[in-house]
């Protein structure tokens, strides 16, 4: 076997940012896949998932992860309890000794591992949770007897990253901004796509290779002059910056969740980590993963490459690709006489004068920039009870602005379950006295007339579920229940007539209805085909390493 190519590689995390978009540059480096999941289900429709082999278990389970670890050359550990509340570095700990552990017991050749950089100078104990955790798990890991590489980074710049969300959001939302001190840290940051390329790179490190390595793009940059600079490449006028020293990581965690998508729970961890200088010491990886010309990529194109991927709605993953921990996970139960409880339900169903495609389009298209089709101001006030109390509020929006898969989050839900042009299964990630889900079924009804002439109308059906926990559950039922038919309702409603509206535009341009049809007749042989179409017919991501033709294919 070729040392830097065939190799067999567990990845962890797979269903997370990172590990999402690290999977198929494996593949293409022409190394063998296999991902680790507690919820193999979430990985269905990735474009890579036929590649690869996806088994059922969990970083703190033993068995599971030696059964995951059989036959493998390269284990990549992509896991971290961020914003997991008390307790998670123990959590951490614990999850990272069984795997290096196991890791020793099933032959690993090598494991590489993505943590955080640490500053110069800091005692330990003085560095955030957050950053500590991170450091004695590569320590944890480089300690296994099994040779390690970890990957020390800063600031991950890349679209759909909860550092660039934060940045983005905050950059174009304020033009005005009282700030944290924490903004005159400077910081190394670096583009994902760099990120990407060490570690398919770390797979073929030679085996006395065991340490760690700072990676970080060219530009040490204050936090304030990355904002700056920001609203320069996104062409937005100056930005007045004020800062304010008494706000501390923890007040301004708050100011972040309420400003940016990203929640409380995670946003504090990624504000204590800006409180020291965190610069590169080393370039040493280059030893080892040689540089190709342009990179590392600076600040400025990593932005531009960035905003490219979510002007084109094109995100492949993104920090909410993971659930926060906390979130509800239970599965929808499947039994109609669920013996687990109450399960409280409210149906509604209507006949829809439109195509059953035109039906679907508006039913996958929901949330986001869309909307929910009922009571905007409820849907909002519900978002932002739901940041009050740490959740993560209304504002994740969606990652593509047309297409939804399984795991996909939506606003305050993640996607369950998809059946494309029939079934959309939300499960709510709010934070409520029980669970929640959300069902849109779009079907097939010959007593409906669609515009156009086509021969079938359309069935809308709807349920929404909650399994109440205890007694403040049934409460919380029983005081919102009034609310539905206003909210449940007026989403049937509107759905049914976003769909005529839909029919109506593509009878009166009847080019557009053809595509509009044939796209959404194709969307289940897309989904089950998807991972059989090469990577590089996909549009260019700001995660792929770049090539001797990056500047031409990312504009």
């Amino acid at each position: 076997m070729n040392a830097t190519t065939g190799l067999h590689c567990l990845v962890t995390g797979a269903t997370g940012y990172i590990g999402g978009r690290l999977v198929p540059e494996l593949l293409d480096a022409g190394h063998r896949v296999r991902c680790l999941a507690r919820s193999p289900e979430k990985l269905r429709d990735h474009p890579w998932a036929g590649r690869t082999e996806v088994v059922r278990g969990d970083v703190a389970d033993p068995e599971s992860v030696a059964a995951a670890l059989h036959g493998i050359d390269v284990a990549y550990y992509l896991v971290h309890a961020l914003g997991a509340g008390s307790g998670f570095e123990d959590r951490d700990r614990t999850a990272a000794r069984i795997f290096a552990e196991q890791a020793r017991a099933a032959g690993v050749r090598r494991i590489v591992y993505l943590g955080g950089l640490t500053p110069e100078g800091i005692p330990v104990g003085d560095l955030s949770p957050h950053l500590r955790s991170r450091a004695e798990v590569g320590e944890i890991l480089l300690g296994s007897g099994v040779p390690g590489t970890v990957l020390r980074a800063a600031v991950i710049i890349g679209s759909g990253s909860a550092s660039f969300e934060m940045l983005r959001y905050l950059t174009e939302r304020l033009p005005v901004m009282v700030t944290p001190s924490w903004v005159g840290t400077r910081v190394q940051p670096v583009a994902v796509r760099d990120v990407l390329r060490y570690l398919v790179g770390s797979a073929a490190m030679p085996p006395e290779v065991s340490r760690a390595f700072d990676i970080g793009g060219p530009d040490v940059l204050t936090y304030e002059e990355m904002m700056r600079r920001y609203a320069a490449v996104a062409a937005l006028p100056h930005r007045l910056i004020l800062r304010v020293p008494m706000l501390t990581p923890r007040l301004s965690s708050h100011w972040i969740g309420l400003v940016t998508p990203v929640p409380r729970a995670l946003a504090r961890p990624l504000a204590e980590s800006l409180r020291h200088e965190v610069v590169c010491a080393e370039h040493d990886i280059a030893r080892y993963v040689p540089d190709p010309p342009g990179a590392p990529i600076g600040f400025d194109r990593a932005v531009s490459l960035a905003l490219q991927r979510v002007r084109e709605a094109n995100v492949t993953t993104r920090w909410s690709s993971a659930s926060l921990p906390g979130a509800p996970s239970d599965p929808l139960p499947t039994d109609p006489d669920w013996a687990g409880g109450s399960l409280y339900t409210d149906r509604r169903e209507r006949a829809v004068d439109a195509s059953p495609a035109a039906l679907w389009r508006v039913v996958e298209g929901i949330g986001g920039e869309n909307g929910w089709y009922s009571f905007p101001l409820a849907w909002a006030v519900r978002g932002w009870l739901d940041r009050l109390v740490g959740g993560v509020g209304i504002r994740r929006g969606r990652r593509d602005a047309a297409r939804l898969r399984v795991g996909d989050s939506l606003d305050f839900w993640r996607v369950e379950e998809i059946e494309p042009g029939r079934l959309l299964r939300l499960r709510a990630e709010m934070r409520l006295p029980g669970l929640a889900w959300l069902e849109m079924y779009a079907d097939a009804d010959a007593t409906a007339s669609p515009p156009g002439g086509a021969v079938l109308g359309a069935r809308y059906r709807q349920r929404a579920l909650f399994h109440p926990h205890g007694l403040l559950g049934h409460l919380y039922w029983w005081s919102v229940s009034p609310f539905h038919a206003v909210v449940f309702g007026g989403m049937a409603r509107n759905i049914a007539r976003a769909a005529r509206r839909l029919d109506e535009e593509a009878a009166a341009t009847p080019d557009r209805a053809r595509a509009d049809t044939a796209s959404t007749d194709t969307a289940s042989r897309d989904t089950a085909s998807a991972s059989d179409r090469p990577l590089s017919a996909e549009a260019p991501d700001d995660s792929s390493p770049p090539g001797p033709d990056a500047e031409r294919e990312n504009p």
